[in-house]
Protein backbone atom coordinates (compact mmCIF):
# COMPACT_ATOMS: atom_id res chain seq x y z
CA UNK A 1 0.00 0.00 0.00
CA UNK A 2 1.20 3.23 -0.48
CA UNK A 3 2.54 5.56 2.19
CA UNK A 4 0.08 8.42 0.95
CA UNK A 5 -3.40 8.77 -0.44
CA UNK A 6 -4.97 10.57 -2.79
CA UNK A 7 -6.28 13.93 -2.50
CA UNK A 8 -10.13 14.10 -2.87
CA UNK A 9 -11.05 16.43 -6.19
CA UNK A 10 -14.05 18.65 -6.28
CA UNK A 11 -17.66 17.41 -5.91
CA UNK A 12 -20.15 18.54 -8.55
CA UNK A 13 -22.63 18.83 -5.61
CA UNK A 14 -20.45 20.98 -4.22
CA UNK A 15 -18.86 23.48 -6.30
CA UNK A 16 -22.58 23.93 -8.05
CA UNK A 17 -23.74 25.16 -4.82
CA UNK A 18 -20.81 27.24 -4.20
CA UNK A 19 -20.91 29.17 -7.89
CA UNK A 20 -24.94 29.21 -7.69
CA UNK A 21 -24.65 33.57 -6.91
CA UNK A 22 -22.74 33.49 -10.58
CA UNK A 23 -23.24 30.58 -12.47
CA UNK A 24 -26.00 28.00 -13.18
CA UNK A 25 -24.80 24.56 -13.45
CA UNK A 26 -25.99 21.07 -14.29
CA UNK A 27 -24.52 18.19 -15.56
CA UNK A 28 -25.63 14.95 -17.15
CA UNK A 29 -24.30 11.72 -16.43
CA UNK A 30 -21.91 11.20 -18.67
CA UNK A 31 -20.17 14.47 -17.59
CA UNK A 32 -20.86 17.16 -19.84
CA UNK A 33 -21.72 20.19 -18.19
CA UNK A 34 -23.73 23.12 -19.04
CA UNK A 35 -22.79 26.43 -17.43
CA UNK A 36 -24.70 29.77 -17.61
CA UNK A 37 -23.24 32.85 -16.35
CA UNK A 38 -25.40 35.43 -14.67
CA UNK A 39 -26.31 38.04 -12.48
CA UNK A 40 -29.08 38.13 -10.10
CA UNK A 41 -30.81 35.52 -12.13
CA UNK A 42 -30.23 37.45 -15.11
CA UNK A 43 -27.66 38.61 -18.03
CA UNK A 44 -24.22 39.01 -17.05
CA UNK A 45 -23.05 42.49 -15.35
CA UNK A 46 -19.75 43.00 -14.91
CA UNK A 47 -18.07 43.07 -11.54
CA UNK A 48 -14.64 42.08 -9.71
CA UNK A 49 -16.93 39.68 -7.89
CA UNK A 50 -17.87 37.90 -10.85
CA UNK A 51 -14.52 38.75 -13.07
CA UNK A 52 -12.79 36.86 -10.44
CA UNK A 53 -15.35 33.78 -9.94
CA UNK A 54 -14.75 33.46 -13.63
CA UNK A 55 -11.22 32.15 -13.67
CA UNK A 56 -11.55 30.09 -9.76
CA UNK A 57 -15.14 28.46 -11.42
CA UNK A 58 -12.69 27.48 -14.40
CA UNK A 59 -10.06 26.11 -11.88
CA UNK A 60 -12.44 23.63 -10.38
CA UNK A 61 -14.43 22.70 -13.09
CA UNK A 62 -10.75 21.81 -14.41
CA UNK A 63 -10.50 19.62 -11.59
CA UNK A 64 -13.27 17.62 -11.50
CA UNK A 65 -12.17 14.17 -13.54
CA UNK A 66 -16.23 13.73 -13.46
CA UNK A 67 -16.47 16.33 -16.01
CA UNK A 68 -16.34 15.77 -19.60
CA UNK A 69 -17.21 18.49 -21.28
CA UNK A 70 -18.06 21.88 -20.65
CA UNK A 71 -20.80 24.26 -22.61
CA UNK A 72 -20.48 28.05 -21.59
CA UNK A 73 -22.92 30.64 -22.06
CA UNK A 74 -24.85 33.51 -20.61
CA UNK A 75 -28.34 33.91 -19.04
CA UNK A 76 -31.03 35.64 -20.66
CA UNK A 77 -31.29 37.52 -23.81
CA UNK A 78 -28.08 39.23 -23.69
CA UNK A 79 -24.02 38.09 -22.96
CA UNK A 80 -22.89 41.22 -21.05
CA UNK A 81 -23.83 44.52 -22.03
CA UNK A 82 -23.66 46.39 -18.63
CA UNK A 83 -21.25 46.38 -15.46
CA UNK A 84 -22.58 46.19 -11.95
CA UNK A 85 -23.50 49.66 -10.61
CA UNK A 86 -21.30 49.59 -7.93
CA UNK A 87 -19.05 46.25 -9.27
CA UNK A 88 -15.62 48.94 -10.12
CA UNK A 89 -16.13 50.86 -6.82
CA UNK A 90 -12.65 50.06 -5.66
CA UNK A 91 -11.86 51.13 -9.22
CA UNK A 92 -12.43 54.70 -8.40
CA UNK A 93 -11.26 54.33 -4.61
CA UNK A 94 -7.82 53.03 -5.57
CA UNK A 95 -6.93 52.47 -8.45
CA UNK A 96 -3.07 51.14 -8.05
CA UNK A 97 -4.88 48.36 -5.84
CA UNK A 98 -7.68 46.97 -8.68
CA UNK A 99 -5.01 47.55 -11.63
CA UNK A 100 -3.25 44.41 -10.25
CA UNK A 101 -5.26 42.47 -7.76
CA UNK A 102 -8.74 42.56 -9.81
CA UNK A 103 -8.41 43.44 -13.08
CA UNK A 104 -4.28 42.31 -14.27
CA UNK A 105 -4.22 38.90 -11.77
CA UNK A 106 -7.34 38.15 -12.05
CA UNK A 107 -8.01 38.97 -15.90
CA UNK A 108 -4.63 36.44 -16.70
CA UNK A 109 -6.38 33.64 -14.85
CA UNK A 110 -9.61 33.89 -16.85
CA UNK A 111 -8.05 33.66 -19.87
CA UNK A 112 -5.34 30.73 -19.11
CA UNK A 113 -7.49 28.94 -17.15
CA UNK A 114 -9.79 28.39 -19.88
CA UNK A 115 -7.13 27.25 -22.21
CA UNK A 116 -4.43 25.68 -19.91
CA UNK A 117 -6.57 24.28 -17.17
CA UNK A 118 -9.25 22.54 -19.08
CA UNK A 119 -8.58 18.80 -20.20
CA UNK A 120 -11.56 18.39 -21.51
CA UNK A 121 -13.50 19.97 -25.12
CA UNK A 122 -15.24 23.22 -24.56
CA UNK A 123 -18.16 24.74 -26.40
CA UNK A 124 -19.03 28.16 -26.21
CA UNK A 125 -22.60 29.61 -27.14
CA UNK A 126 -22.77 33.73 -27.85
CA UNK A 127 -26.57 34.13 -25.97
CA UNK A 128 -26.93 37.43 -27.18
CA UNK A 129 -25.04 41.02 -27.98
CA UNK A 130 -22.10 41.51 -25.31
CA UNK A 131 -18.99 42.44 -24.48
CA UNK A 132 -15.85 40.29 -23.43
CA UNK A 133 -16.96 37.44 -25.53
CA UNK A 134 -13.31 36.27 -25.67
CA UNK A 135 -14.74 33.75 -23.02
CA UNK A 136 -16.90 32.05 -25.59
CA UNK A 137 -14.95 32.69 -28.42
CA UNK A 138 -11.42 31.05 -26.92
CA UNK A 139 -13.58 27.62 -26.45
CA UNK A 140 -12.73 25.09 -28.93
CA UNK A 141 -15.96 25.37 -30.42
CA UNK A 142 -18.36 28.32 -30.68
CA UNK A 143 -22.11 28.74 -31.72
CA UNK A 144 -23.38 31.69 -31.74
CA UNK A 145 -27.64 32.91 -31.71
CA UNK A 146 -28.97 34.84 -34.32
CA UNK A 147 -29.00 38.24 -32.68
CA UNK A 148 -26.09 37.75 -31.12
CA UNK A 149 -23.63 40.88 -31.48
CA UNK A 150 -19.85 40.73 -30.69
CA UNK A 151 -17.84 43.85 -29.88
CA UNK A 152 -14.78 45.24 -28.08
CA UNK A 153 -16.24 48.56 -26.00
CA UNK A 154 -12.42 49.23 -24.48
CA UNK A 155 -11.33 51.85 -26.69
CA UNK A 156 -15.06 53.61 -26.44
CA UNK A 157 -14.61 54.01 -22.50
CA UNK A 158 -11.06 54.77 -22.71
CA UNK A 159 -9.13 51.52 -21.59
CA UNK A 160 -6.16 49.36 -23.98
CA UNK A 161 -8.29 46.84 -25.61
CA UNK A 162 -5.46 44.30 -24.34
CA UNK A 163 -6.93 41.99 -21.01
CA UNK A 164 -7.77 38.78 -23.53
CA UNK A 165 -10.17 40.40 -26.01
CA UNK A 166 -7.07 41.16 -28.11
CA UNK A 167 -5.88 37.33 -28.01
CA UNK A 168 -9.48 36.84 -29.34
CA UNK A 169 -9.60 39.26 -31.68
CA UNK A 170 -6.39 38.90 -33.52
CA UNK A 171 -6.06 35.31 -33.33
CA UNK A 172 -9.10 34.80 -35.45
CA UNK A 173 -9.67 38.22 -37.07
CA UNK A 174 -6.39 38.40 -38.58
CA UNK A 175 -4.41 41.84 -38.14
CA UNK A 176 -6.20 44.23 -39.97
CA UNK A 177 -9.70 43.22 -39.27
CA UNK A 178 -8.76 43.38 -34.79
CA UNK A 179 -6.78 46.18 -35.32
CA UNK A 180 -10.33 47.68 -37.11
CA UNK A 181 -12.92 46.33 -34.62
CA UNK A 182 -10.39 47.27 -31.26
CA UNK A 183 -9.68 50.77 -32.06
CA UNK A 184 -13.92 51.18 -33.43
CA UNK A 185 -15.77 49.22 -31.20
CA UNK A 186 -17.48 47.56 -34.72
CA UNK A 187 -20.69 46.02 -33.78
CA UNK A 188 -20.27 42.24 -35.61
CA UNK A 189 -23.20 40.55 -35.72
CA UNK A 190 -23.55 37.00 -35.60
CA UNK A 191 -23.90 36.24 -39.39
CA UNK A 192 -20.60 38.50 -40.19
CA UNK A 193 -19.07 36.73 -37.08
CA UNK A 194 -19.57 33.63 -38.74
CA UNK A 195 -18.39 35.33 -42.11
CA UNK A 196 -14.85 36.22 -40.19
CA UNK A 197 -14.09 33.03 -38.04
CA UNK A 198 -15.18 34.36 -34.80
CA UNK A 199 -18.03 31.71 -34.51
CA UNK A 200 -18.51 28.14 -36.24
CA UNK A 201 -22.14 28.90 -36.58
CA UNK A 202 -25.21 30.60 -36.41
CA UNK A 203 -28.49 29.03 -34.81
CA UNK A 204 -32.08 30.50 -33.62
CA UNK A 205 -31.89 31.65 -30.11
CA UNK A 206 -34.15 29.72 -28.42
CA UNK A 207 -32.01 26.28 -30.10
CA UNK A 208 -28.68 27.50 -29.03
CA UNK A 209 -28.12 25.63 -25.85
CA UNK A 210 -30.26 21.71 -27.63
CA UNK A 211 -27.29 23.25 -30.59
CA UNK A 212 -24.28 22.97 -27.58
CA UNK A 213 -25.44 19.64 -26.54
CA UNK A 214 -25.81 18.26 -30.14
CA UNK A 215 -22.74 19.05 -30.76
CA UNK A 216 -21.41 17.57 -27.21
CA UNK A 217 -23.56 14.32 -28.44
CA UNK A 218 -20.93 14.08 -31.14
CA UNK A 219 -17.70 14.48 -29.41
CA UNK A 220 -18.51 11.99 -26.92
CA UNK A 221 -19.02 9.32 -29.23
CA UNK A 222 -15.07 8.79 -28.86
CA UNK A 223 -13.33 7.58 -25.77
CA UNK A 224 -12.54 9.45 -23.15
CA UNK A 225 -8.46 10.02 -24.11
CA UNK A 226 -9.15 10.53 -27.67
CA UNK A 227 -11.73 13.20 -26.28
CA UNK A 228 -8.92 14.87 -24.17
CA UNK A 229 -6.08 14.72 -26.41
CA UNK A 230 -8.04 16.04 -29.14
CA UNK A 231 -8.54 18.74 -27.04
CA UNK A 232 -4.92 19.51 -26.61
CA UNK A 233 -4.19 19.55 -30.42
CA UNK A 234 -7.15 21.55 -31.16
CA UNK A 235 -5.27 24.38 -28.48
CA UNK A 236 -2.12 24.90 -29.41
CA UNK A 237 -2.36 28.26 -30.80
CA UNK A 238 -4.79 29.22 -28.31
CA UNK A 239 -1.78 28.11 -25.67
CA UNK A 240 0.83 29.97 -28.07
CA UNK A 241 -1.12 32.97 -28.52
CA UNK A 242 -1.58 33.34 -24.56
CA UNK A 243 2.12 32.47 -23.52
CA UNK A 244 3.30 35.35 -26.01
CA UNK A 245 0.80 37.99 -26.02
CA UNK A 246 -1.72 37.94 -22.40
CA UNK A 247 0.79 39.04 -19.65
CA UNK A 248 2.61 41.62 -21.96
CA UNK A 249 -0.91 42.94 -22.98
CA UNK A 250 -2.55 43.34 -19.65
CA UNK A 251 0.22 45.25 -18.30
CA UNK A 252 -0.19 47.29 -21.30
CA UNK A 253 -3.66 48.09 -20.03
CA UNK A 254 -2.65 48.77 -16.78
CA UNK A 255 -0.46 51.19 -17.31
CA UNK A 256 -2.71 52.89 -19.22
CA UNK A 257 -4.93 52.62 -16.25
CA UNK A 258 -2.55 53.72 -13.88
CA UNK A 259 -0.56 56.75 -15.71
CA UNK A 260 -3.97 58.25 -16.78
CA UNK A 261 -5.48 58.14 -13.35
CA UNK A 262 -9.60 57.47 -13.94
CA UNK A 263 -12.01 54.95 -13.98
CA UNK A 264 -13.53 53.71 -16.97
CA UNK A 265 -16.04 50.50 -15.60
CA UNK A 266 -18.49 52.86 -14.05
CA UNK A 267 -22.03 51.78 -14.88
CA UNK A 268 -23.59 54.90 -16.65
CA UNK A 269 -20.14 54.90 -18.63
CA UNK A 270 -20.60 51.37 -20.06
CA UNK A 271 -24.36 51.65 -20.31
CA UNK A 272 -24.39 54.82 -22.66
CA UNK A 273 -21.19 53.53 -24.27
CA UNK A 274 -23.04 50.70 -25.63
CA UNK A 275 -26.04 52.34 -26.81
CA UNK A 276 -24.91 52.00 -30.34
CA UNK A 277 -24.85 48.24 -30.32
CA UNK A 278 -28.66 48.32 -29.26
CA UNK A 279 -29.50 50.71 -31.49
CA UNK A 280 -28.52 48.32 -34.31
CA UNK A 281 -25.34 50.60 -35.32
CA UNK A 282 -22.06 49.42 -36.32
CA UNK A 283 -20.17 51.84 -34.45
CA UNK A 284 -20.42 55.09 -32.20
CA UNK A 285 -19.26 57.76 -35.04
CA UNK A 286 -21.19 56.61 -37.61
CA UNK A 287 -25.09 56.84 -38.77
CA UNK A 288 -27.44 54.03 -38.54
CA UNK A 289 -26.91 50.95 -40.71
CA UNK A 290 -27.00 46.77 -40.55
CA UNK A 291 -24.27 45.41 -38.35
CA UNK A 292 -21.29 44.66 -40.57
CA UNK A 293 -23.04 46.74 -43.37
CA UNK A 294 -20.92 47.80 -46.22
Amino acid sequence: MSLQEFLPTPKFEDYSEFFKDFFTMSRRDDGVLLVQAHTVGGPIQLSVQNHRALGQMLKVIGADPENEILILTGTGDEFMMRSDPEGFAIEQDNLDYWAYEYAYKDGRINVSALVNDLEIPTIGLVNGPGFHTEILTMCDITVAAEDAVLFDLHYDIGSVPADGIHNAFQELLGTKRAAYALLTGEAIDARKALEYGLVNEVVPGPELIDRGFAIADHIMTQPRTIRRLTTQIVRRPWKRRVMEDLDGGFGIQMFGHVAGRHSAHGGEHIRSTVDYVREGRKNNFDGPEKHGGE
